[in-house]
């Protein structure tokens, strides 16, 4: 959740992914940074689909171009439903045919476009428990990522920027030693 201060009545409020935006000026708060936003097209809403992709002990991870190792995911398209978005931005992110074992969750997060002003988004990642029948795979350079590669369950884990993604790997890994 994002606590956001309206300016003109100077009244907290909490947003989440269910509340529609008033067109008053808010101030928000980001990992200790603040900015002004205006209006209802400050916050965009961005829904997206992933996968935490299993080869035997192994997770799918990919390195972008900072250096910093994620999950495979992507926004939906148009009439795009969650699992074949997930599969999609998994074979083009990655050059992986993998199949769906199991939904295992959301994530829900904002984020700040650098390259325009005032744009705020507010991100839900729908993730799924994947399997792939091999190893190869090559990175997506178009889209900002440097290397693909299977990595043991304990390295992904160590590997992961974000803690949510590292939450997602975790329940995943809980859920394949159950399936398996």
């Amino acid at each position: 959740f994002i606590i956001c201060s309206l300016l003109k009545k100077k009244k907290k409020i909490e947003i989440d992914k269910n509340i529609s935006y008033n067109r008053r000026i808010i101030l928000v708060s980001f990992a200790g940074r603040r900015r002004t936003f205006r209006g209802v097209d400050a916050m965009r809403k961005e829904l997206s689909a992933g996968g935490v992709v299993m080869f035997g002990n192994a997770i799918l991870m990919l390195e972008k171009f900072n250096g910093e190792w994620v999950l495979p995911k992507g926004k939906l398209e148009t009439g795009e439903k969650l699992e074949e978005a997930a599969t999609r931005e998994i074979l083009e992110e990655a050059s992986v045919k993998a199949e769906i074992v199991k939904y295992i969750g959301e994530i829900n997060y904002t984020y700040e476009n650098s390259w325009r002003d005032d744009e705020c988004t507010y991100k839900t990642v729908h993730w799924f428990l994947m399997q792939s029948k091999s190893l190869v795979c090559v990175p997506q350079r178009e889209e900002g990522f440097i290397d693909a590669k299977f990595v043991h369950v304990d390295r992904a884990m160590n590997i992961a920027k974000y803690n949510d993604e590292k939450k997602i790997i975790q329940k995943a890994i809980d859920e394949y030693e159950k399936k398996t």
